[in-house]
């Protein structure tokens, strides 16, 4: 484990969860101009090094309408309803 990363991952993001085998994912929120929000997903390993990052788009209900994939591939906005 690298204390000098997760101590940043943590200072940049406001919510995080230990995962199975030890990874762990890291989130943020920002709230949108019409009610909805975007929540910004980081997945790393036992190492903290970056596995995925995800940026997923709510509506004013709270349901994931969109996800859109960034790292490791960039997948553009993938539609969910």
């Amino acid at each position: 484990m690298n204390n000098l990363k997760r101590q940043q991952n943590e200072h940049d993001f406001d919510h995080w969860e230990d995962l199975a085998g030890g990874n762990r994912k890291y989130w943020f929120e920002v709230k949108g101009k019409t009610g909805g929000k975007a929540r910004y997903v980081k997945t790393v390993d036992t190492h903290e090094v970056t596995i995925s990052f995800v940026q997923e788009i709510y509506d004013t209900k709270n349901e994931l309408t969109e996800i859109h994939e960034k790292y490791p591939t960039d997948k553009g906005h993938q539609k969910i309803k």
